[in-house]
């Protein structure tokens, strides 16, 4: 069974784009209903709908185990909408807008191979939630490897970095150590670490002082770094912690190769990269003397954009609202290159105008909106046929 989905959400962003194209309205207060029952050997009976709309199916899972359940395209498996983790006798609603075609129910009960029900007709010429032709895992294997080597590479330039930015500590060349520690942290950063990519290792490179303190010596990485630096701990003090992070580096640099990447985390770091740079380096969080979190963002802007072009070729036919991920992009891109400093620093979000802050801050969330549905779209499936 699959944990989690959003295909929902991506379903209806699709949706909205055709219902927009096509002058459809959107869904009603209410919609008519109808009940399908499966188990693990029967996926519901044939099912009739008067017309196109919007419907709602209780969906009842008769089987002994949890199931999820697609409502699909039987001509190439694109799914329509979708339920999933539905417990042993619940019933749970799938609500969409059915247009005019042939639909099946797929469903999918732990430790059974998946069912196809009947296939229906619905009469007319109306449009209706567009499906979503499923990825698969052969589809994702060529983007992980390109995924892993570029990161390899990126591990690779920043372990020259962290080895100069201990050099510049140990001989006590504090301008120079900033100047570093800014390059090397940019770095790390557009290489998509948000939400555990490098395991305990990012904890130990860019761990916040949230959980132990800014005086403890359990605290180690970047930011611990950043703080000594900018706060006027003096070099011989921050030798230790400077040697400690390149150790690190070079460490999670000899690791990298021998991981597997999840497939489905492809998609996933398209929106969580961004959506912890909203958390953390938009609201300030994370600087800890160098005013610099809007570069990190950018940094983090440019993470995604090389997801985003190892997934171009199966998101475009998928998702309309692509090339409006694009232009978030630029726009937030725009807003924040505007606060770079002629002396090669930035303005800290502290001391951004409440103007600037509130265009940064929506233009975040906008485009964060606009990638939430490819989670969904480019998670691994498979398909019928596979079984």
């Amino acid at each position: 069974m699959r944990s989690r989905r959003l295909l929902a959400v991506a379903a209806s962003a699709a949706a909205a784009a055709a219902m927009a194209a096509c002058g459809s309205s959107p869904a009603p207060a209410s919609s008519s209903s109808t009940a399908i029952s499966f188990n693990d050997g029967s996926c519901g009976a044939a099912w009739h709908l008067a017309s196109p709309g919007w419907h709602t199916f209780e969906i009842t899972n008769g089987a002994d185990y949890g199931a999820e359940i697609d409502l699909t395209d039987p001509a190439n498996g694109a799914v329509y909408d979708e339920l999933e983790n539905i417990g042993p006798g619940t019933t749970a609603p799938m609500s969409l807008n059915v247009g005019s075609g042939k639909y099946a129910f797929l469903c999918m009960v732990e430790d059974f191979d998946p069912i196809a029900g009947p296939t229906v007709t619905v009469g007319g010429h109306a449009a209706g939630t567009r499906a979503i032709l499923p990825v698969t895992y052969n589809d994702l294997y060529p983007p992980a490897k390109q995924y892993a080597k570029y990161t390899e590479a990126g591990l690779q330039v920043l372990a020259g970095q962290t080895a100069k930015l201990a050099a510049d500590v140990r001989a006590g060349k504090i301008a120079a150590a900033k100047r570093d520690w800014l390059s090397a942290h940019l770095q790390y950063e557009t290489l998509g670490a948000a939400y555990d990519a490098f395991g305990n290792y990012d904890d130990e490179i860019d761990g916040r002082a949230d959980a132990v303190g800014v005086n403890s010596p359990k605290w180690t990485g970047f930011y611990r770094l950043e703080y000594g630096l900018w706060h006027g701990q003096p070099g011989h003090e921050l030798t230790a912690v400077a040697v400690t992070l390149n150790t690190n580096v070079h460490k999670l640099l000899a690791w990298w190769p021998t991981q597997q990447i999840p497939l489905i985390d492809i998609g996933l770091r398209t929106h969580e990269i961004l959506e912890n740079a909203l958390e953390f380096q938009l609201t300030g969080h994370d600087d800890y003397g160098s005013g610099t979190t809007l570069a990190t963002t950018l940094a983090n802007i440019q993470g995604t954009r090389y997801l985003l072009s190892l997934l171009h070729p199966l998101l475009a036919p998928r998702y309309p609202q692509l090339p409006e991920v694009y232009s978030g992009l630029n726009l937030l891109q725009s807003l924040l290159e505007k606060e770079h400093l002629r002396n090669g620093w930035w303005v800290p979000v502290s001391a951004l105008p409440a103007s600037a802050r509130e265009d940064i801050d929506a233009a975040c969330g906008q485009v964060l909106q606009e990638l939430a549905p490819i989670a969904s779209i480019a998670e691994p499936r498979h398909t019928l046929h596979e079984f």
